[in-house]
């Protein structure tokens, strides 16, 4: 296998590789923020337990008094910002890859928004991992497409 072949490989393997992150991302969120308009409250989700912790956040007493807010967020920002960039990788639009790297520092730093205002655990580290891999699958992408130019 010569250099290019390889290089075609590497380059196929991170376009799948981040495929697959802006999909899986993309999904929950939309899933989850449907969850949060389907039931507020977060009972149905198990979540109302989680709804004091916001208390600590800017306009706490009117933006976190249920989960309607925190569910519009995380339908634009880690729903809809993944989901157009998972339909701008199909389509091999050259702003994809950047983008792969945008939704993936995006959802980092939800991610630290977590961290301060939960107690650590599981689910949040590993969704901080899932966007350092995103971001990282789109970094690489975006420098071999600027190679390749």
């Amino acid at each position: 296998m010569d250099g290019g072949s390889s290089s075609f490989m590497k380059e196929k393997t991170l376009r799948c590789w981040l495929n697959f992150w802006t999909l899986f991302i993309g999904l929950g969120a939309v899933a989850g923020s449907l969850g949060m308009f389907v039931d507020p409250s977060g009972r149905t989700l198990g979540m109302d337990a989680m709804l004091p912790y916001f208390q600590v956040l800017p306009l706490a007493e009117s933006l976190y008094r249920n989960f309607t807010f925190p569910g519009v967020a995380l339908l634009i920002v880690n729903g809809l910002t993944q989901l157009f960039t998972f339909l701008l990788l199909r389509k091999r639009r050259r702003a994809a890859s950047l983008c792969g790297l945008v939704c993936g520092v995006l959802l980092m730093l939800w991610i630290c928004i977590q961290f301060y205002i939960f107690p650590l655990n599981f689910m949040s580290t590993a969704y901080f991992i899932f966007g350092l891999l995103e971001a990282l699958c789109g970094y690489f992408l975006w420098r071999k497409e600027r190679r390749a130019q």
